[in-house]
């Protein structure tokens, strides 16, 4: 392998670029992809191609479902650190998801279903964390190229991200033979899915033989045996622990998904409130340390409520779209799980500008006022999808371009909380808990999406002013009142700017 800073084989970046570049891309097409067809499989009649799923219990599965994802980035991020190395680890989780799809495209009912869900689940958080960590194993401290590699490779993400809603939808459609909103055959689409992920692990497997270090096959934390001993012990105690809690569950005849969602409810919201607590009780947290970690707190639940709007996009805005939208503009006709590119769509058109903003902004907000805007914009996002329904009622169909203007609003919020809170989370944690103080960022997200599966059941044709208004007014309301505590949070953030 060459020398890190005379790589210059990927449009001047390191070759090793290339294969984690197109890795993502492709983890990203499937994942995408089959989060933008998935509500309407759940749902639909079997008639029309689908389960004949309850649509409300539909809407709780998906929104658990993201929150489950990035539970699982913290078991990944471990693994990859103390057992397998970034490599090995990345490589089993896209082989999960290229079996989870695989299953997801048998026509085997709810077993596939939920054996699916666990298999993306248990890949994605093998997956994602890490390969964004092998990227910046590919640079050295001094490395100027950095930045920019990473833009790059957050565009691959965001390119697999946006072509796939409008392929794996038309595959699903019959390839254009007849119109979404017939018979479906989504197992075709989470074919092209499962297809997707394994262009991506041959380009991975290929690509990382060659250009990867032999660095990433090494963990950068190995545990001991013993150690390791332990650790498999209190998983095991964990497992059995959940299935006595199950077992009784059953046997008081209250073991359904309803109560199997609220379950991981509970642990996504107690979780990181419990990793604050062993932050700002631990004696290896200096004062100015915990100082700052008081200051992450505000931004810790902002980023939730903002998260609990944003990836929403896949399901209170799917069933907007697929039940209130007119899905064509003149003669060209579309379907309701294409809506699902406008997210990264605009991330790839906004983040140029917001880059040159921050770059020449010389008085901009701190973190805690960016972040006050992002639940703003995130809050008049929902508020816009209460106007339709205000000028003409809920009953009939209304223009596409209400979502749109929506979509385009909260990625402006995202612009001002995404990679701003990533930035923020390296800068807070303490030195003994940099590791965690990551996970906790998307914790975040799962926080948020655990939420969202609990107030989504209010959500119907007949309830949507009400829900976008209330849950939009919350989270405007709470970013005018982070305005009021913005220089505290400055304050305790202890000389972090």
């Amino acid at each position: 392998m060459k020398e890190k800073n005379n790589d210059t084989a990927f449009f001047g970046q390191p070759k090793g670029l290339s294969t984690l570049f197109f890795t993502e891309m492709w983890e990203r097409f499937s994942y995408y992809g089959m989060r933008a067809i998935l509500l309407f499989y759940m749902y639909y009649a079997v008639s029309k191609g689908g389960l004949g799923m309850n649509q409300t219990t539909a809407a709780s599965v998906m929104s658990i479902y993201g929150s489950l994802v990035y539970l699982s980035n913290i078991v990944g991020g471990w693994l990859s650190d103390r057992v397998w190395g970034p490599r090995k680890t990345v490589f089993i989780g896209g082989v999960l998801i290229m079996f989870g799809h695989i299953v997801l495209s048998l026509p085997m009912g709810l077993v596939a279903l939920y054996a699916s869900i666990a298999l993306i689940v248990a890949g994605t958080g093998l997956l994602k964390p890490n390969v964004s960590d092998m990227v910046g194993g590919l640079y050295s401290e001094t490395d100027r190229r950095r930045d920019a590699g990473f833009s790059m490779f957050v565009f691959g993400i965001n390119l697999g991200s946006a072509i796939s809603p409008i392929l794996v939808p038309w595959a699903a459609n019959g390839f254009g033979i007849h119109m979404f909103g017939n018979e479906m055959n989504f197992h075709a689409g989470f074919s092209l899915a499962a297809i997707g992920m394994f262009f991506g692990l041959m380009q991975y497997y290929f690509g990382g033989k060659k250009y990867l270090s032999n660095e990433s096959l090494l963990p950068t934390d190995p545990i001991d045996h013993d150690s390791l001993i332990k650790i498999l012990k209190k998983s095991v105690v964990a497992v059995i622990a959940v299935i006595v809690l199950l077992a009784i569950m059953a046997a008081c005849g209250q073991l359904n998904i309803a109560n199997v969602i609220l379950l991981i409810t509970i642990v996504a919201i107690l979780l990181p409130i419990y990793l604050f607590v062993v932050m700002l009780r631990s004696k290896k947290v200096t004062k100015i340390e915990h100082s700052r970690v008081l200051a992450y707190i505000p931004l810790f639940i902002a980023a939730a409520v903002f998260w609990g709007i944003e990836e929403s996009g896949s399901v209170v805005l799917a069933l907007f779209a697929q039940e209130r939208t007119v899905l064509h503009i003149g003669s060209w006709h579309f379907a309701a799980a294409n809506f699902q590119t406008l997210n990264p769509l605009f991330i790839m058109i906004l983040t140029p500008f917001f880059v040159w903003l921050w770059s020449k902004w010389k008085k901009q907000p701190s973190a805690a006022g960016k972040f006050s805007w992002g639940l703003i914009f995130a809050g008049l996002s929902y508020v816009v999808m209460a106007v339709p329904g205000l000028l003409y009622g809920t009953a009939g169909r209304v223009s596409p371009f209400w979502l749109v203007g929506s979509w385009f609003i909260v990625e402006i919020g995202e612009m001002l909380i995404s990679p701003i809170g990533l930035s923020v989370t390296t800068k807070l944690a303490p030195a003994a808990y940099s590791s965690q103080m990551m996970s906790m960022w998307f914790l975040a997200d799962a926080a948020g999406q655990a939420v969202n599966s609990q107030i989504v059941k209010y959500f119907s044709t007949g309830t949507e002013i009400q829900y976008f208004l209330i849950i939009g007014g919350v989270s405007i309301l709470l970013g005018l009142l982070m305005f009021f505590l913005v220089k505290k949070i400055d304050s305790l953030m202890a000389g972090v700017h």
